[in-house]
């Protein structure tokens, strides 16, 4: 979680004789061990997993908070650990959300690794300049990264959802998809061409 990743940027700025007794490290210490908890409950049903967070684990979380809160009177100093104290204790909130739902993650890491594709190609898609366009390849990667967490083969997802759906549907519904998707296309080929266009004219006409 980002809370971790700040205390550890915090941490790589103590000198190494100093580390082990630093507040950064203690905390880094409580974070550990409140995951390793949770790795434990991973093979669980949600309302078992819920039942050991209760347990097990809230009270680590509760040890944490009184704890940041305790030594966040004591650092007078700006800088990454002071930061680090700041976002973790403005993210109470949100950070214990999982305490109270077995389904809910403790962190957002199996997100951001469904994203990493997207953020990395992004450069490649500088064709997408609509706001009908980012949304239709919003919900184009929210259904892939749906179907592959649920070990579902993408391409057969989409061949099955593309196949089933029409059939649901009344005459009527299908042609005003049928007309939506047509304009998305008509959108996204608008912007291709002129795209290639001024890509084209400032190779002939270099300025």
């Amino acid at each position: 979680m980002h809370g971790r990743r700040k205390f550890e940027e915090a941490l790589a700025t103590i000198p190494a004789e100093g580390k082990k007794e630093s507040v950064a490290y203690l905390v880094m210490k409580q974070i550990q061990a409140i995951y390793r908890e949770e790795g434990k409950l991973k093979d669980l049903s949600s309302k078992e997993r819920l039942a050991q967070r209760q347990v097990v684990i809230r009270p680590l979380v509760d040890a944490l908070f009184v704890y940041l809160k305790l030594k966040k009177e004591q650092i007078v100093v700006k800088g990454k650990l002071e930061a680090a104290f700041t976002y973790l204790l403005n993210q109470e909130k949100y950070l214990r959300v999982f305490l109270e739902d077995g389904d809910v993650p403790m962190d957002n890491n199996a997100s951001e690794r469904a994203i990493r594709g997207f953020c990395i190609g992004k450069k490649n898609w500088q064709v997408i300049d609509t706001i009908n366009g980012a949304k239709t390849s919003a919900v184009i990667y929210s259904i892939t990264e749906t179907a592959k967490s649920n070990n579902l083969k993408p391409y057969e997802y989409f061949k099955y959802l593309l196949t089933v759906i029409p059939e649901l549907l009344t005459a009527q519904k299908r042609e005003l998809i049928f007309q939506e998707v047509h304009t998305h296309i008509r959108q996204f080929l608008s912007a291709f061409i002129l795209l290639s266009l001024c890509s084209f004219v400032s190779i002939i006409v270099p300025f």
